[in-house]
């Protein structure tokens, strides 16, 4: 088993710390399969309040997010001695806030960005995946799926266009 899918380190974190709990989406990264989807899924009742949110605190709320993310990331990641470890997922709750930045005010839409999210988290497309393998610590953690959520909210502008 590779070091990103390795439970053992999990031992290591507290969800009474903070910022552990922060890194581990809330828990939603200790699902024994799947943590990312698991992560993203957590997101989603958050997105579906996020699309009514102003486009400028959309924003700030993903800044935030990204410097608190990177953070927790990186003290969750200095506990388990292991980078990347796939029950982080508070970059997925990132990814997902990203994803909807542009859409219409309207929940269901919430769906599409899950599914376009997942897609580009998972399949990695460049640069993403350079990002995923060069960038290391907390901010490493972050930006593949930055880019992810780029790639979404992207892909949903053409699906709105033409839909």
């Amino acid at each position: 088993m590779d070091s990103k899918h390795d439970r053992s380190p999990l031992k290591s974190l507290s969800l009474y710390n903070p910022w552990h709990l922060i890194a581990l989406g809330f828990g939603s990264g200790l699902a024994p399969k799947a943590p990312g989807t698991f992560g993203s899924l957590a997101a989603l009742p958050i997105c579906m309040f996020m699309l009514y949110t102003p486009w400028p605190l959309l924003l700030l709320l993903c800044l935030v997010t990204m410097v608190v993310g990177t953070m927790a990331a990186d003290k969750a990641e200095a506990a388990m001695g292991t980078h990347d470890n796939s029950a982080i997922v508070v970059d997925e709750f990132l990814g997902m806030f990203i994803a909807i930045i542009g859409y219409p005010a309207d929940w269901r839409l919430s769906l599409l960005a899950f599914v376009l999210f997942r897609f580009f988290d998972i399949l990695k497309p460049f640069p993403v995946n350079l990002a995923d393998r060069k960038i290391k610590g907390g901010l490493g953690v972050m930006t593949d799926d930055v880019l992810a959520g780029v790639y979404a909210a992207l892909s949903a502008q053409i699906i709105f266009a033409f839909w």
